[in-house]
């Protein structure tokens, strides 16, 4: 399957130093996936996608350049990546599930300020995709220019966010908030749970339909990043993740080699990322299997989605056999994420648990419980 790069920064940066230059870029996992484990699995060849956000003096709508070329062997993306940089950036490489190979499946997809990626793939699509179509409204249901399943997913939560009472076409100038995209990023997952469990069970039996959904989303207003790690089941482990922070993000070797340095207790750079594009593992860290994670003004928040398939059992166990099979296997001897939150308080039709004082920690060992004055962590009491 796919993977993706997100960089939000309170600088800008050269797209270079991010999909090129480290020593597993993105576009280096193109071809060379390390956690890919089953090598029958074809590389992530079939397009790529950036997006970026400009001065706002040429609007709050992304820059976004896609191609069908493999980006291995695009010249137009290094002649792009090495003038361009951005305060925010998202890249995405894709090895097609669903949809044909054309431009118009290639992620970042947008409307307005909004852009959206996506890995993993929407479970028993064939079998929703009339019912997901059924539920948008025209304007949503027509915008639709792809034949991918996390287009129409794209579609879902614009759809969704306006049906909440916010309008997608004209957003605020400050965003639309890390809160609301949350809520809006839980419903909608939450809707894709409801139209599979629709499917009669006379036909998941007959023809055998996985109704397993891997759901590594990421949308952002072009001031907040919302990503989820999310699968549809109770034993399996999701597409892997990770998130990196700190003050500066350098090539210290001129080899490639970059390194996130933390000269002081603040963030101004975060990287989240299907892979880490460096080999320097206690520099990432795992975002755990069915999280939420929010990034505003370069603070990072990790939430639990508590639904049906959430197990608050710090012995729980979840087999890597799926993601494995799907080419998208976490290495889970990255270090657990250290950047936890209460659970948050009950949104839409989600069942949620308003625990506030409860602090999320059945994948924290004590051996990290060191490394927290060492990082920044937001620890609120709540979510406002």
């Amino acid at each position: 399957m796919c993977r993706f790069l997100v960089y939000k920064g309170s600088d800008e940066i050269l797209l270079s130093k991010l999909i090129l230059d480290p020593t597993h870029s993105i576009l280096t996992q193109s071809f060379d996936s390390r956690l890919r484990l089953d090598t029958r699995s074809p590389p992530n060849g079939d397009g790529f996608g950036i997006g970026y956000y400009t001065d706002t003096k040429l609007g709050s709508e992304p820059c976004i350049f896609t191609s069908t070329t493999p980006a291995w062997n695009c010249v137009n993306l290094q002649r792009i990546a090495s003038k361009t940089a951005s305060r925010l950036i998202f890249a995405h490489v894709r090895a097609t599930t669903e949809g044909s190979l054309s431009d118009d499946n290639c992620h970042p997809f947008r409307h307005n300020s909004l852009m959206w990626m996506h890995n993993g793939g929407l479970g028993a699509w064939k079998h929703i995709k009339r019912q997901l179509g059924q539920r948008l409204k025209d304007k949503w249901y027509l915008g639709v220019q792809g034949s991918t399943d996390s287009e129409w997913a794209f579609a879902l939560y614009l759809d969704t966010l306006e049906r909440m009472g916010h309008n997608p076409s004209h957003p605020p100038p400050e965003g639309f908030g890390p809160t609301i995209l949350r809520k809006v990023m839980l419903e909608t997952i939450q809707q894709i749970n409801e139209m599979i469990k629709n499917i009669p069970d006379s036909v998941k039996e007959t023809e055998h339909i996985d109704t397993r959904s891997l759901l590594n989303f990421v949308v952002t207003d072009g001031h907040s990043v919302i990503c989820t790690r999310y699968i549809s089941s109770h034993t399996d482990q999701a597409a892997s993740l990770y998130y990196s922070s700190g003050t500066c993000w350098e090539d210290k070797s001129c080899k490639g080699e970059y390194q996130m340095d933390r000269r002081d207790k603040g963030s101004d750079i975060v990287l989240v990322a299907s892979e880490p594009l460096t080999f320097e593992r206690d520099s990432w860290v795992t975002v755990p299997t069915n999280s939420v994670l929010t990034i505003h003004n370069q603070t990072v928040m990790v939430h639990p989605i508590i639904d049906e398939y959430y197990d608050a059992s710090p012995s729980h166990s979840r087999s890597t056999k799926f993601v494995h099979d799907q080419g998208l296997v976490a290495n889970e001897k990255v270090k657990p994420s250290l950047a936890v939150t209460a659970p948050l308080a009950k949104t839409s039709n989600f069942s949620l648990h308003n625990v506030e004082a409860e602090t999320w920690c059945q994948e924290i060992s004590r051996k990290n419980y060191a490394a927290i004055n060492q990082m920044k962590f937001a620890v609120p009491q709540g979510i406002k």
